[in-house]
């Protein structure tokens, strides 16, 4: 199962996590979020990775022209599109990307991934109105258990003791953590990654 850590801000903290055999990280392009990074700290931090990391960036609602800057100065594998975009405006930029869902009960995933069938892979979020991501809260995993083309990415409230039962319930293609390896926003606790994948694997 493939596991991605999300939300880097500092180069080392990023090469420590991705030397423990992480197959992603994530760089967050939201100013509203505290693990937002600017472009000259996402270069450090691409710079820092050991090869065959793949480089994620995450964005909410981005302008195009914002987007296409990030790309002509970040050399980046994958977009996530964490925000309200359509799947025309995420296939636009012509590279693998992700399309994130904040799910609850009204949520139709089965619809989205239709919508998004040119996606990589859908990742599920627990909704929350107001914060797109990174909150540290779970969603009912029940709600995930469905039969779509595109692979699932989990996410939301996944931590070193919550991940086995998540894995358990809802057999993901692959997970994706935040805060819930943190030694505070934006800075990732090794000995948290190193708990994270025990229980994962």
């Amino acid at each position: 199962m493939k596991i991605k850590v999300c939300g880097f801000t500092n180069a080392d903290n990023a090469k420590q996590a991705a030397m423990l055999g992480i197959d992603a990280i994530g760089l967050v392009f939201y100013d509203k979020s505290p693990r937002c990074v600017d472009i000259g700290t996402a270069i450090d931090v691409v710079n820092a990775l050991p090869p065959f990391v793949n480089r994620v960036g995450l964005f909410v609602n981005a302008d195009s022209d914002f987007i296409d800057e990030v790309l002509c100065e970040v050399p980046l594998d994958t977009l996530q599109f964490h925000g309200d975009e359509l799947a025309h405006e995420c296939a636009q930029y012509a590279m693998p990307f992700i399309k994130a869902l904040r799910v609850n009960r009204q949520t139709n995933i089965t619809k989205m991934a239709e919508e998004c069938h040119q996606a990589s892979g859908l990742l599920l979020d627990a909704f929350n109105k107001d914060i797109y991501g990174g909150t540290g809260e779970h969603f009912d995993w029940h709600l995930a258990k469905v039969d779509i083309d595109l692979p699932i990415i989990l996410a939301g409230g996944l931590n070193p003791n919550t991940v086995a039962d998540a894995i358990n319930q809802v057999h993901p293609y692959a997970i994706d953590v935040s805060s819930g390896v943190e030694s505070e926003k934006g800075i990732k606790d090794i000995n948290k990654i190193k708990q994270f994948l025990a229980n994962m694997r």
